[in-house]
Parts: structure tokens; C-alpha cells; sequence
């Protein structure tokens, strides 16, 4: 480490040459630079999005008035099962995770995550499952028995056809790719954070980004377990899921909610992580309670392991086992409670500077404080019994997610824009989105809460006149015209900025963290030189006298990093990044190719690991250019 002056423009010149991806259809396809991989699982995350939110219209027009004939049950059924799987599983954790894909390396003063080529094996896994699901349903092949698949509407017995199959399958596509990703993260922020970003010094959207992947790391495989049983259930002719041959169809209750809660925590902490990034920005100052935001974080996700059976009160768990998840759907409230009130300390001591991504997160306070509110409701069993499997569920949720995921995410992508692609969104557009999402949000979600209250069961494609919920079914609608007409301006927008939208500086809004110190958008290798941290806010805390700015010795000819210990971010060892490959992409075809079979044959799920693995082999086998570039860099200089 040293204080002396940045690389020169030769060393630039040479860090470019090193870090370039070949061009062409084959430089594309072997890329592992971290921001391009999250820059498109963002894209197609916001597809995916869009697809699932053509979905939800169409159902919206479907309950709009009784009787309905805008389509049958059974597409109704597909439809309402790929958009929540769609949601939840291709657009929710996936658009969270690439936010972390690209920005976290940035944000620790690194060049690349740990394992980018695990890391683009999971978009390519993430985005032909995508692809299989959406081509399974409009072959009339689609999931129809909910995002949650329960059995045994989804069993051998009622589970008809290969839909169910197709809702495995993307299960273990989906979660495949998350555990990928999360292990990357994991390992980029506790390995390679930049020298002197202590875990005390570390952005809180970091902190956010690792409890994150280590949820994922303990939830997902129960999930991909889950799914597994099923499929062994309806292809083998097991019966963990049959009452009759000594099964139990409650315990995949038990397996897909102790993912299923968590998944929503999935979603929230990574938003948490950008209103905490968000606020300082706008506010003018740092975070009131830092280290009190950090260990909310902590405690949301340790605690949302203990709140699956909140979905099970329907069920025959004994009344005292309930009690206890009662308490705890109360309890993971207060960790929320502490970071609201830290964002409020930091806006009310700050000089407030009101732009687009703020009026996001002041829009989130609301939604969210709303669908808060009717969680710790539906934490009551008593309440949970009268409600259950009503509209009131469907509206508590939507508030959540909405609130706590979509107002966030938006806020996001209205903040950390210009540092994506070097242009600025435009802010007047961006008021008219926000406003028309608000009043579009709740003109459609909260009506629902009196459906629910009035009896609509959920899942329903259309009910009579005699009900009564005709009138806020049809407002309902509005909402969703509304909230499409939303879309369709932020759709413009980025359009036109991607077009001919002003010029970003590399640090438009001010910002204090290292992501803003690099160019609009950032180069191949992030850093000329990696840099040295003596605060939380590098960019607003200049540094001691006399102490070091950043680090030198890393060679420009090979992809080199360092690697620091996990507590105090003390400088380790060097390391060779992996070069880009094919066989990223090419296992991800092989495995995506085995599980198509397995769902089709028996035989299939046997022989068609063969392919895979041998891609596997070709993945890792040593390189001898490689080989010798490592030889070079270990000798001493």
C-alpha cells in the first residue's frame, strides 16, 4: 500500500487490454466480468417482471366484474401459478441478486466477485429455466397448482400432466442459481473487501447483500429438497407426501415455508440495504445508528427462520406450537422498527435533497408501514383463522412486496442509473412514475382487504353478482390501469435516457461510497489501483496524513486481485481471477438439457448427468497458459 499518485495512463492502458472480453458472439457468451453478468440478470429480471405484471392484468380484467367469461378456470389456474412463480422465483431474488453482482465489488474496492464463472453458469442456468417455464405455458404446459405447489394438488394424484414437473424443474433451475451467487457474494465481501474496510466500515447495503446470501445458503436447498420428494413421488411412485401409504402431505407445508418466509426476507433485506444507501445520499450525512442498521440486518435474517409456520395456521399444529410463531411474527417486527427509526433520525438531523429515488423511499415508508401493519394482524391466529386464503392475504402480501421490495428496487434503479450506464433518467418523468405507482398501488391492493373481510376467497376466477364484490373488484382494476400506465412511463424512460439522455458524472447525486469514485459506467476493472478505506464514507472522509490511498505491487498483464482477512480487512495474499470460458455456458446447456429429460424419463435423470459432468471436467481442467501466468506472479518480485 502507498500514497503515491494513481497508475499512469500506460498501466490503464494495459489493466484494459488485460481485462477486455473478446468481441463477437464467443467473447459475449465466455464473459465473467461481474458488471456485465449483473447488469443481465437485472435486464432480465426486469423481463420477467413484465411478463409476470401482463399476468396479473389479465387476472385483474378477469375478477373485474361477475361472471366473466375473459378466460376458462384451467387457464386461470396456469395463469395465476406463473405469475407468482414468475414473481417470486425469476424476477424478486434474482433482480436483488444483481444488484449485489455489480455492485458489491464495487462497493468493497474490488475487480471482479470470487467465482465469476459460477457466477455466469448461474445467469445462463437463471435465464433458460426462465425461458422453459414461459415456453411451458404457452404450450398449455405451465404450473397450475400455485407458486407454492402445494401437494397434494401438485402430488401424482391430482398433479395431471407434466405441469407440476415444470414447476420442479424451475425450482431446481432457480435455486440452483442462487445458491451459485450467493456463495460468490459471501465470499467477495469476507475475502475481498478493499484494505481497511473493516466489517465495521462496511456500506450497509454490503451488510445487506451478505446476510442475504447467507439466508439463501441455509434456506434453498430445503426447497430443492422439497421439490425433489415430489418428483420422486410422481416419477418413481414414492409416497412422502401420501397420507394413505404413511406420508404426509403437512410436511411440504413445513419444508417449502421454512424457504418460503425466509424468501420474502430474500427480498426486503437487499431493499433495507438500498434505502440505507439511499438516505446518507439525500439526507447530506451519514447514517444515524450505523452499526444499529448492521446488526437489524443481522437479526431480520436470523430470525426469519423462525416464522414459517405464520403460514400454517390452518393447520393441525398444536394451538401451543402456534403461540410460539405468534410471538416471533411479532418479534422479527422490531429489527424493521430500528432501522425506520435510524432512517428517520438521519432525514430529520440531514439537509434533505428531494429527487426521484428519495420520493421511492419515502413512498416505501407508507406501503410498507400498511402492509406491516396487516402482517402483525395475520400473525394472530385467531384473525389468521377468519382471513385465511382471502383477498386480505392477497393484499397484505402485495403490500409487502410492493412496499417492501418494488418502491425500494425502483428507488435503486432511479439512484445507481447513472453509474450503470453514464446517463441520468429524467427526474420529471420520474415524479410522474412515482405518483401514478402510489395512487396505483393502493388503488388496487386496498380494496382488497375489504374483499377479503367480505369473504372473496383467493384463487378464484370469477364469482357471482349476489357476492357484493363486484364494485371493488372493478376499482381494483383502475388500479392495475393506473399501475400500468406507471410502467409504461418508466418504460419511456429509460428508452429515451438510453437514447439521448444527459451525460452522468461519475458522481451525480454526491455519494460517499467507493462505487461513486470510479468512472460512469465503470471500466472492465473497476480500479486503476484498489483502494485503501479509513472510513465508511471514503468519498466524504478524506484521509489521514500521510496514510496510504491505495494499493500497488498487482500486476496488469494477468487478472489480479487481493485477498484480506474477514475482520479487519488486512491485506493476505494475491489473487489470479479465473479467465473467461465457454464452459460455463456450455455446462449450463448440458444441465439444462438433464433436467428436461428427467422430468420426461427415469432413465433420463440417470444418464443425463453423464454430459454435465463431463463439461464440468473440461471446466476445471488445468490451463496451461493459466497455469503459467500463476507460476509468474508467485515468484517474488
Amino acid at each position: 500500500m502507498t500514497t503515491d499518485p494513481a497508475p499512469t495512463v500506460t498501466e490503464a492502458a494495459a489493466l484494459a487490454r488485460t481485462w477486455a472480453d473478446k468481441r463477437g458472439i464467443v467473447g459475449w457468451l465466455r464473459t465473467n466480468n461481474h458488471k456485465v453478468i449483473g447488469l443481465r440478470f437485472i435486464v432480465t429480471a426486469l423481463v420477467f417482471f413484465a411478463a409476470a405484471g401482463v399476468m396479473g392484468g389479465l387476472m385483474r380484467h378477469q375478477l373485474a366484474k361477475p361472471d366473466s367469461t375473459l378466460v376458462g378456470p384451467d387457464f386461470y389456474n396456469m395463469l395465476f401459478s406463473t405469475h407468482g412463480t414468475t414473481m417470486m422465483f425469476l424476477f424478486a431474488v434474482p433482480m436483488m441478486q444483481g444488484f449485489a453482482v455489480y455492485l458489491v465489488p464495487l462497493m468493497v474496492g474490488t475487480r471482479n466477485t470470487a467465482f465469476p464463472r459460477m457466477t455466469a453458469c448461474a445467469y445462463w442456468l437463471y435465464l433458460i429455466g426462465g425461458l422453459l417455464l414461459f415456453g411451458a405455458f404457452f404450450t398449455n404446459t405451465g404450473p397450475d397448482a400455485g407458486w407454492f405447489a402445494y401437494v397434494p394438488l401438485a402430488g401424482p394424484q391430482y398433479g395431471l400432466g407434466k405441469r407440476a414437473d415444470v414447476w420442479n424443474m424451475l425450482v431446481t433451475y432457480t435455486e440452483a442459481m442462487g445458491l451459485m451467487v450467493a456463495v460468490d457474494i459471501t465470499t467477495v465481501i469476507l475475502k475481498m473487501r478493499a484494505p481497511g474496510m473493516s466489517l465495521r466500515r462496511m456500506p450497509l447495503f454490503v451488510w445487506a447483500s451478505l446476510v442475504t446470501s447467507v439466508m439463501i445458503i441455509f434456506a434453498m436447498p430445503m426447497v430443492m429438497l422439497a421439490a425433489n420428494l415430489v418428483q420422486l413421488d410422481r416419477m418413481v411412485g414414492t409416497h412422502f407426501f401420501n397420507p394413505a401409504e404413511g406420508g404426509d402431505a403437512v410436511l411440504w407445508q413445513h419444508l417449502f415455508w421454512f424457504f418460503g418466509h425466509p424468501e420474502v426476507y430474500f427480498i426486503f433485506v437487499p431493499a433495507l440495504g438500498f434505502i440505507s444507501a439511499i438516505i446518507p445520499t439525500f439526507a447530506r450525512r451519514p447514517m444515524v445508528g450505523h452499526d444499529a442498521v448492521a446488526l437489524s440486518l443481522i437479526a431480520t435474517g436470523f430470525l426469519s427462520f423462525g416464522l414459517w409456520v405464520h403460514h400454517m395456521f390452518a393447520t393441525n399444529i398444536p394451538e401451543l406450537g402456534k403461540s410460539f410463531f405468534t410471538a416471533m411474527s411479532f418479534m422479527i417486527a422490531i429489527p424493521t422498527a430500528v432501522q425506520i427509526f435510524c432512517w428517520i433520525a438521519t432525514l430529520w438531523a440531514g439537509r434533505i435533497h428531494l429527487r426521484t429515488p428519495l420520493l421511492f423511499v419515502l413512498g416505501f415508508f407508507f406501503i410498507l408501514m400498511i402492509g406491516g401493519l396487516t402482517g402483525i394482524m395475520l400473525g394472530s391466529v385467531p384473525l389468521d383463522l377468519q382471513v385465511h386464503d382471502t383477498y386480505f392475504v392477497v393484499a397484505h402480501l402485495h403490500y409487502v412486496l410492493i412496499g417492501g421490495a418494488v418502491f425500494p428496487l425502483f428507488a435503486a434503479i432511479y439512484y445507481w442509473f447513472p453509474k450503470l450506464t453514464g446517463r441520468m433518467l429524467n427526474e420529471r418523468l420520474g415524479r410522474w412514475q412515482f405518483w401514478l405507482f402510489f395512487i396505483g398501488v393502493n388503488v388496487t391492493f386496498f380494496p382488497m382487504h375489504q374483499l377479503g373481510l367480505a369473504g372473496m376467497p383467493r384463487r378464484v376466477y370469477t364469482y357471482g353478482a349476489e357476492t357484493g364484490w363486484a364494485t371493488l373488484s372493478l376499482v381494483s382494476t383502475v388500479g392495475q390501469v393506473i399501475n400500468d400506465l406507471s410502467m409504461f412511463i418508466f418504460v419511456f424512460n429509460l428508452a429515451r435516457t438510453l437514447w439521448k439522455g444527459e451525460r452522468a458524472p461519475d458522481n451525480p447525486w454526491g455519494a460517499g461510497t467507493l462505487e461513486w469514485s470510479v468512472a460512469s459506467p465503470p471500466p472492465a476493472y473497476n480500479f486503476a489501483a484498489l483502494p485503501v478505506v479509513s472510513s465508511r464514507e471514503p468519498l466524504w472522509s478524506p484521509p489521514p496524513p500521510s496514510s496510504p490511498t491505495h494499493v500497488t505491487g498487482l500486476s496488469t498483464q494477468i487478472r489480479e486481485g487481493l485477498v484480506t482477512t474477514v475482520i479487519d480487512a488486512l491485506p493476505d495474499v494475491r489473487y489470479a481471477y479465473p479467465e473467461p470460458e465457454i464452459w460455463p455456458f456450455v455446462a449450463a446447456l448440458l444441465i439444462s438439457a438433464w433436467l428436461v429429460w428427467s422430468i420426461w424419463s427415469v432413465a433420463g435423470f440417470a444418464w443425463g448427468m453423464i454430459p454435465p459432468a463431463i463439461a464440468f471436467i473440461f471446466w476445471y481442467w488445468p490451463n496451461k497458459e493459466e497455469t503459467l501466468k500463476e507460476l509468474a506472479r508467485e515468484k517474488p518480485p
